[in-house]
């Protein structure tokens, strides 16, 4: 079964003024629960969807490269070649 937690988020101002706009009656959300679950699933897959493609970046780079610029590497070299890019 899922995980369900529950989470405070304070606004105020403008940010509690757009919230308020989007939600109930005359909104695009019937409570604010549904509209924070949203924009999560959009950031969501906005994430996913760049991480999709810098891999086809680096897939068409690597098919691009002539055939004598490649070298075998072991699984060892490559998680650590990616964990060094990863913290860069």
């Amino acid at each position: 079964m899922p995980r369900s937690t529950t989470m405070t988020v304070r606004l105020s101002g403008s940010l509690s003024d757009f919230v308020s706009a989007n939600v109930g009656d005359n909104g695009a959300y019937e409570n604010i629960s549904e509209y924070i679950r949203d924009l999560i699933r959009r950031d969501k897959e906005r994430t996913e969807h760049e991480a999709f493609e810098r891999l086809k970046a680096e897939l068409r780079m690597a098919f691009a490269a002539p055939d004598d610029s490649f070298h075998l590497l072991s699984a060892t070299e490559v998680i650590a070649r990616n964990k060094t890019q990863n913290h860069t």
